[in-house]
């Protein structure tokens, strides 16, 4: 039986929290992966500081329904922040509303806790689908962990289907470095297992602005003129998520970074690059067997010093490790692109999330679908 095969928009904003990346995906939500142009918009610093301060009132919801004190004004105008790059990005690409069959829209998390299956992000599907005048898929997390789910990571399933389109060597390994880092794991025969494996950006982005302003360090300069601080480095490596044999899947503020005295700026930004390179393989130790090859996406990947201790760390084993577009992808892209996937396989029923890549107890689709001049209602309804 032939799949339809729609044109869908992925739109990503990540725990960096750095700006909205925006891809064009034509799929079926299976195998067909025909890859459109992508772009990405920056916040401006004040809205950055806004969504900071967003981490901060979210930390005490019980309801994911709650949206108290700024919330509800930073929800609506990330939302509308959304609207204006989806437009901006038809524009560009001479393209019309008619010609999207949705939109798969992220929005921002600001409050993940697996251990009590709350999850939290902030976008208003319906008043997107209203803006655009095209149909969007939104809240993709929350059914995985209504049946048990870590709720993420979500991206697996499209890793696989890139995987094949690649022509990856397997048993391969995707590593996407954002504000945490997590890994996927396809096997020799296409199975996917996937776990986050710990800080990924985050924790230098906070030790930089915290010295200089800057929201991160910038290809690595600044951990490049660094040394690793052994003593800081094992402080972090030695926390029992690496050891555990329960994979679970972390919030922002899981790992918080170094206080102010324990390392100059350079040394504490080598040390932490070190330590999202070593969380990775560390975190590898928990894969059925050791990859031939990393491919890395994300906005770590543009970071030198990591990538220099990560392809030093797999050398042990044998691996390689490349970044995305050594592969023919597009590593900035990627995670926009799978919401536009996973878009696709949520109109279609089909599963999002699998035992193997968030530990839900069977797999689940999963996102509500809002029409444009409707209210949104879930698929699984």
């Amino acid at each position: 039986m032939t799949t339809t095969t729609r044109t869908a928009i992925g739109l990503m904003s990540g725990t960096s929290m750095d700006g909205i990346d925006i891809a064009l995906l034509r799929t079926d939500g299976e195998n067909v992966v025909e890859r459109g142009p992508s772009m990405g918009i920056p916040y401006e610093p004040a809205f950055r500081d806004r969504l900071k301060q967003a981490l901060v009132e979210a930390r005490d919801l019980t309801d994911r329904t709650e949206r108290p004190g700024d919330l509800a004004a930073v929800e609506r105008n990330l939302t509308l922040r959304h609207a204006v790059a989806v437009s901006d990005f038809l524009y560009r690409h001479d393209l019309s509303p008619a010609e999207i069959d949705a939109i798969g829209f992220h929005g921002q998390t600001v409050l993940h806790r697996p251990d009590e299956a709350l999850t939290v992000q902030l976008g208003d599907g319906a008043l997107l689908a209203q803006m655009t005048g095209i149909p969007v898929v939104y809240d993709m997390r929350a059914n995985d962990m209504i049946h048990g789910g870590q709720g993420a990571p979500l991206i697996p399933v499209y890793h696989g289907a890139l995987s094949a389109s690649a022509g990856l060597t397997l048993p391969a390994v995707f590593v996407n470095i954002g504000g945490i880092s997590n890994l996927t794991f396809v096997g020799r025969n296409g199975e996917i297992l996937a776990y986050d494996s710990g800080p990924g950006n985050t924790l230098i982005d906070q030790w930089v602005e915290m010295h200089t302003g800057a929201a991160f360090d910038q290809g690595g300069e600044i951990a490049s003129t660094g040394h690793v601080l052994p003593s800081l480095a094992d402080r972090y490596l030695g926390n029992s998520f690496f050891s555990s044999n329960q994979r679970r899947s972390l919030d922002r503020n899981d790992f918080q970074p170094p206080q102010k005295g324990e390392a100059d700026l350079a040394d504490g930004a080598r040390t932490l690059a070190y330590v999202t390179a070593a969380a990775i393989l560390k975190s590898a130790k928990h894969l059925p067997e050791p990859p031939a090859r990393y491919v890395v996406c994300g906005g770590g990947r543009l970071n030198r010093a990591i990538m220099r201790h990560l392809a030093d760390l797999a050398q042990v084993d044998n691996a390689k490790v490349i970044a995305a577009e050594d592969a023919g992808l597009d590593g900035d892209a990627m995670e926009a692109e799978a919401w536009a996937y996973l878009a696709v396989r949520s109109l279609r029923g089909v599963p999002l999330t699998f035992p193997a890549t968030t530990g839900v107890a069977a797999p689940v689709t999963g996102g509500v679908l809002s029409m444009p001049g409707k209210s949104g209602f879930s698929s699984q309804d």
